[in-house]
C-alpha cells in the first residue's frame, strides 16, 4: 500500500510540473527561430540621407571597380614585410595603359592559358610555370619582358624542359578563383601537377635561377679556371665549396643547402687553382666554403661545420650586405630572410653621405643577428611610399626598429645618429628592453557620429571598453570595397544609435594601428564583446547587407538587445533586399 500512494504522488507532482513549464517553452522560441521569423525588412528600408550619400559616393567612386570584381585603381598585390604594396599611393587614381613602358615585348614563348587547355598544358608539362595577371596592372607590364625572356632561356634548357604560361585573371575567373589569387601578379610554379607560389625577385636571371635550383642538382660544378673566370665576372654573389670529390657526403650537404636558398647560386670545385681565383688559399682543409658578393665585405669565408643547416645559416647570415638599400628587388632578400629583427635607416639622397657611413659600422657588430637597411626618402617610386607607411614624416633622419613578423612591431629611436647610440639601440632591440611604437591619427574632438572614429590613442577607451560590445571596421580611404561598404555601416549604425550597451566603430588602418586590430585586408571587420575584451576579437564573416550584421550582433553580443521597430515603414526598393545583393566577405577584401 505504501508503494502504490508514494507511485501515485509521483505522477500527480509530474504531471502538474509539466503542466505549468508547457506554456513557459511555448512562448520562448529557439533564438534561430525568432530570427528567422522575425521580419527585419525595415532595416533595409530606403533612407533618404542614405540614398544621397550612397549616389554621391557612386558619382565620386565608380570608376575604382570593374564588373569584374577587381579593381583597377589599385594593383592588388599581395605584400609581406617590406614589399612595396602598390596600394600605399592611390592619389592618381587609375593606372594609365596608355603609358609607354617600352619597346613590345617578344612573348612568343610564353603560352596563353584558358579554362579550356590550362589542365592539358599542365598535365603535358612536368614542369611549369603560370602567371596570373591584370591587363591594367603596372607591375604585370613590368614583369612581362624580364618573364618573357625568362620563357626563351628555360625553353632551350639542356635536360628538362620548363614552360611558362599566363592567364588573363580579369577573363578567366574560374582559373583566378580555383587558385586562389588575391594580387597582380600571382606566380605559380608546377611540378607534376602540384604548385606552390614564386618567391623570387621579378627578374629574367632571378627566375632562371630559381626554377633551375627545384629542377636540377642545386650545385654546379666548375672544372676549369676559365668557368670560375666567367662565373664570377657575372654574378654578384656565389657560394663555392672545396671538396674532396664532387661526388659524396659533402656534396650532398652542399646540395641540400643549395636547394633551402632560392637567392645563391651554389658551386663545387676540386680543382686548387679555381678555390684560389675564389680566395681559398689551395692549401686549407677542405671541405672549405666561401661566399663572395660584389660588395663590401666581398669575401666571407665559412668556418662552421660541414652540414646543411649551418651552411644555410651562414648563407642567410651573410649574402646580405651589411647595409641594403631597400629597393624593389632588394626587398624580398629582406623580409624572406630568417632574420626577422631589422634596422631601418631613413634618409634623403642628399644626408646619406653623414648618416649611412655611421649606420654602416655599427651593422658590423649584429651580422647575423639584424638586417639593417636604408630608405632612401626622397624616393619616390620606393622609399617615399616606405616611409608614409612607417609613418616617417618630414626629411630628417631618422631610425627605427622592425619586428618583421605577424606582430610587425616598430620601435622608434629617438636621438642622435651616432655609432655608440646606434649600437646601443641595437643591442637593447635585440634584448627586447625596447617599447613598440604605435601610429595614430589626432583624438577627434568631437565624436558624437553614429559611427564612432577610433585611433590608436584612443582604442583602448572605446574599443576596449569592458561595458560595450563594440563593432569596429579597419578600412582604408582608397579602398574601393571600404567605399561600398560605407551606406551600409552607416545605416547599421543609424538604427543601433539608441543601443548603448552597442558600439559601431571605424579605424583607418593606414594611419592608425593597434596591437589588438590586425587587419589580413580591407575592409576588415572585427567584433569585440562585452566583458571579454583579453580575448581575439570575433571576426566578422557573413554577408555585408544590414541584416546580414544585425543579426551577426543579436547573435554575439555579450548584452541582449531589442530594436524598436519602426510604427511606419518608408518603401522598400526591391533591389535592396535581394539575395542578389548580397555579396561574401570573399569579395569584398582588399588586399594590405
Amino acid at each position: 500500500m505504501p508503494n502504490r500512494l508514494f507511485i501515485l504522488l509521483s505522477l500527480t507532482c509530474l504531471l502538474l510540473f509539466s503542466s505549468l513549464l508547457t506554456p513557459v517553452l511555448s512562448k520562448t522560441p529557439a533564438p534561430s527561430d525568432a530570427d528567422d521569423d522575425e521580419d527585419l525588412s525595415f532595416l533595409e528600408a530606403d533612407d533618404g540621407d542614405d540614398d544621397d550619400a550612397a549616389s554621391k559616393h557612386t558619382s565620386q567612386h565608380q570608376h575604382l571597380k570593374d564588373d569584374d570584381g577587381y579593381d583597377n585603381e589599385d594593383d592588388e598585390e599581395s605584400y609581406d614585410d617590406f614589399e612595396i604594396p602598390s596600394n600605399f599611393d592611390h592619389g592618381d587614381g587609375e593606372e594609365n595603359d596608355d603609358v609607354e613602358l617600352g619597346p613590345k615585348v617578344d612573348e612568343k614563348d610564353v603560352v596563353v592559358l584558358n579554362e579550356g587547355n590550362f589542365s592539358d598544358f599542365i598535365e603535358s608539362n612536368k614542369y611549369a610555370m603560370v602567371e596570373f595577371y591584370a591587363p591594367w596592372c603596372g607591375h604585370c607590364k613590368a614583369l612581362a619582358p624580364e618573364y618573357a625572356a625568362a620563357a626563351t632561356e628555360l625553353k632551350n634548357l639542356e635536360g628538362e624542359k620548363v614552360a611558362l604560361a599566363k592567364v588573363d585573371a580579369t577573363e578567366q575567373h574560374e582559373l583566378a578563383e580555383q587558385y586562389e589569387v588575391q594580387g597582380f601578379p600571382t606566380v605559380f610554379f608546377f611540378a607534376d601537377g602540384e604548385h606552390k607560389p614564386y618567391t623570387g625577385q621579378r627578374s629574367k636571371d632571378a627566375i632562371v635561377t630559381w626554377i633551375k635550383k627545384k629542377i636540377g642538382p642545386g650545385v654546379g660544378n666548375i672544372t676549369t679556371v676559365d668557368d670560375a673566370e666567367r662565373i664570377l665576372t657575372s654574378e654578384d654573389k656565389v657560394v663555392l665549396g672545396f671538396l674532396n670529390s664532387l661526388v659524396g657526403s659533402e656534396s650532398q650537404e652542399l646540395a641540400a643547402a643549395s636547394k633551402l636558398d632560392d637567392g645563391v647560386n651554389f658551386y663545387q670545385t676540386v680543382n686548387p687553382n679555381v678555390a684560389k681565383l675564389f680566395h681559398i688559399e689551395p692549401d686549407m682543409k677542405r671541405p672549405a666554403l666561401v661566399l663572395l658578393k660584389k660588395v663590401a665585405e666581398k669575401v666571407t669565408l665559412f668556418d662552421g661545420q660541414f652540414t646543411k643547416s649551418a651552411i644555410v645559416e651562414f648563407v642567410s647570415a651573410n649574402k646580405l650586405p651589411l647595409v641594403t638599400t631597400f629597393t624593389r628587388e632588394s626587398a624580398p632578400l629582406i623580409f624572406e630572410s630568417p632574420i626577422k629583427k631589422q634596422l631601418l635607416l631613413f634618409a634623403t639622397s642628399s644626408d646619406s653621405g653623414k648618416v649611412v657611413p655611421t649606420f654602416q659600422e655599427a651593422a658590423k657588430d649584429f651580422k647575423g643577428k639584424l638586417i639593417f637597411v636604408y630608405v632612401e626618402m626622397d624616393n619616390e617610386d620606393t622609399g617615399r611610399p616606405v616611409a608614409d607607411y612607417f609613418g616617417i614624416e618630414g626629411n630628417a633622419s631618422k631610425v627605427l626598429g622592425f619586428l618583421g613578423n605577424d606582430d610587425a612591431k616598430k620601435y622608434i629611436f629617438d636621438g642622435e645618429i651616432t655609432l655608440e647610440k646606434i649600437k646601443a639601440f641595437g643591442a637593447d632591440f635585440l634584448e627586447d628592453k625596447l617599447k613598440p611604437f604605435y601610429k595614430s591619427d589626432p583624438i577627434p574632438t568631437t565624436n558624437d557620429g553614429d559611427v564612432k572614429i577610433v585611433v590608436g590613442n584612443n582604442f583602448d577607451e572605446i574599443v576596449l571598453e569592458e561595458s560595450k560590445d563594440v563593432l569596429l571596421e579597419i578600412y582604408a580611404p582608397w579602398c574601393g570595397h571600404c567605399q561600398a561598404l560605407e551606406p551600409t555601416y552607416n545605416k547599421l549604425a543609424k538604427h543601433l544609435r539608441g543601443i548603448k550597451s552597442i558600439v559601431i566603430a571605424k579605424m583607418d588602418g593606414t594611419t592608425n594601428e593597434h596591437p589588438r586590430a590586425k587587419a589580413d585586408g580591407f575592409p576588415t571587420l572585427l567584433f569585440f564583446p562585452a566583458g571579454n575584451k583579453s580575448s581575439e576579437p570575433i571576426p566578422v564573416e557573413t554577408d555585408r547587407t544590414v541584416v546580414a550584421l544585425y543579426k551577426f550582433l543579436k547573435k554575439h553580443a555579450s548584452i541582449p538587445f531589442e530594436l524598436r521597430k519602426p510604427t511606419s515603414l518608408p518603401t522598400t526598393k526591391g533591389s535592396d533586399a535581394k539575395e542578389g545583393t548580397k555579396s561574401s566577405t570573399a569579395d569584398v577584401k582588399d588586399e594590405l
